[in-house]
This record gives structure tokens, C-alpha cells and sequence, in this order.
């Protein structure tokens, strides 16, 4: 592993400065809402300048609420861009799973399917295309399992542009007007 760069300091003083300038910004949880799962997944593909492997991020809600977010170099070098919003798209679904299950454990299930939005048409067109040619073969298992969770009802797959994508928080150094933007995005739907 290569040590920390200027550029690495750079990210660490912006999120200071972030957390500086909001200190009322926060995680609101209602008593009462609904049980909806809502997930928003990206990947920055071949984003570390050192090893060329792609970096996943996502945010999970709970009707209003956000519960669960990560951001997470992946394990493998993506040939496309697709194929790094596929892995993203495997592994946030991963985390659906999980949390359905936890909820259902709780005996808070929501009747409808989690939604999960991803930005990249040719991510969603494959995973709900049962046909594989020699471009997707490389990636067959993660699109296995993400068509079995919309196949099985767990996942609802939707489009989303890149300018409301709130998983490119995680995932991209912005500069500070889509930064804020989406951050506020994000702090609407936490309401």
C-alpha cells in the first residue's frame, strides 16, 4: 500500500471543514414512518490512481431515514465502467439483503420491494436481461445475483441521474456546488 499522498490530506481537511461549518447537521429517525428500503449505488471506476481499482459507495434508507452507507475500493480490477457499476450494484444489493432480513427478524417488512437506483443504463439493462453475451461473461456471478434478488421480488431497479445520485457523495471528490447539492439531497431525504 502506498503512503498517504497530498491529495489524501486535501480529502481528509475538506471533510474537517465539512464537519466544521455544519455542526446541526445530523441523522433524523422519526417514532413512526414506513419500512421502505431505498438504496442509491455508484462506483468511480479505476478511481485509485495506484491500483486502478474502482471505488463503490452507497446510501440506504428507511422510508426517511438513512441507515446504512459505505464507500469501499473493490477487490478487482473493472474492465468497464459497467462492470464497475455492476460489482457496486452486487454488492449494495448484498446489503438490501441483509437488512431485509434483519427487518424481518424485527417483524418490520415493508410490502414493497426495495428500490435501488443506479445511474448507469447499461448496469440495469443487464441485470434485467437474462441473455449473456461475451462481454458480460467476466462478470456472470454478481449478475446471477443481482437478476435472482429482482427476480424474487427483494429489489425494485431504477434509473437515476447523475445529478441526484447521492452514492457519488462517497464516491467522488466534487467540487463544492454538486458537493452541496447533493448533500442536500441527502439531508431532504433524512427528514
Amino acid at each position: 500500500m502506498s503512503s498517504p499522498t497530498e491529495t489524501h490530506y486535501k480529502a481528509v481537511l475538506r471533510v474537517i471543514r465539512l464537519l466544521k461549518s455544519s455542526p446541526a447537521t445530523g441523522l433524523f429517525f422519526p417514532s413512526k414512518g414506513n419500512f421502505q428500503l431505498k438504496a442509491f449505488t455508484y462506483s468511480d471506476w479505476a478511481a485509485c490512481v495506484d491500483t486502478s481499482r474502482s471505488t463503490t459507495g452507497f446510501y440506504i434508507y428507511l422510508g426517511d431515514s438513512l441507515i446504512s452507507w459505505k464507500m469501499k475500493k473493490q477487490h478487482t480490477v473493472s474492465r468497464s465502467s459497467c462492470e464497475a457499476e455492476y460489482r457496486a450494484l452486487a454488492y449494495t444489493s448484498c446489503e438490501i439483503q441483509w437488512l431485509s432480513y434483519l427487518l424481518q427478524d424485527f417483524k418490520a417488512t415493508s410490502s414493497h420491494p426495495a428500490t435501488l437506483y443506479c445511474d448507469n443504463q447499461s448496469a440495469i439493462y443487464i441485470a434485467k436481461n437474462p441473455t449473456f453475451n461475451e462481454r458480460t461473461k467476466h462478470i456472470e456471478l454478481d449478475c446471477h445475483f443481482v437478476r435472482e434478488k429482482l427476480q424474487s421480488g427483494l429489489l425494485k431497479l431504477l434509473h437515476i441521474s447523475s445529478s441526484h445520485q447521492l452514492a457519488d457523495l462517497f464516491t467522488k471528490s466534487l467540487s463544492p456546488a454538486p458537493f452541496l447539492s447533493l448533500l442536500s439531497d441527502s439531508l431532504r431525504h433524512n427528514t
